[in-house]
């Protein structure tokens, strides 16, 4: 059974294009409502410690050093089938491979800075979700 929430990040670059409010709004038009939301800075440390599972993948380190490189927006959304209907909203992680009229063709710059980041199952998305946020900024 699928879930109802998903765990998102708007990535450093998006939110350096002033894309916040662009992002936001495709969101919303797609009827996720934002539960949990903060503008925040990785550390080194935690952008580590939040992508471990990719630690032996050659792209590790330049994913840490983007991820930590400026500010991010992360959030926790709700909606029917969550996870599975935003990775359709956020599109290929590769953005010329996206399909048109997703978050990453309209906004990411290339498949390492592709504009955000969205849970890949209900698992991911509780576990993410929670890295980021205490039960009681959860609403």
């Amino acid at each position: 059974m699928s879930g109802n929430r998903t765990f998102t990040m708007i990535k450093p670059d998006a939110v350096k294009a002033g894309n916040i409010g662009n992002i936001l709004q495709m969101m919303n038009a797609a009827g996720f409502r934002i539960v949990a939301m903060k503008y925040t800075k990785l550390s080194a440390e935690k952008a580590g410690e939040f992508y471990a599972v990719h630690k032996e993948r050659p792209f590790y380190g330049e994913l840490v050093e983007f991820m930590s490189s400026g500010p991010i927006v992360a959030a926790i959304l709700e909606k029917e089938n969550a996870v599975e209907d935003f990775r359709k909203l956020i599109g290929a992680t590769n953005p010329s491979e996206a399909a048109e009229g997703t978050i990453r063709a309209k906004y990411a710059t290339n498949i390492g800075e592709n504009a955000v980041h969205g849970a890949d199952s209900d698992e991911n998305a509780a576990i993410e979700g929670s890295f980021h946020f205490a039960g009681t900024e959860k609403f």
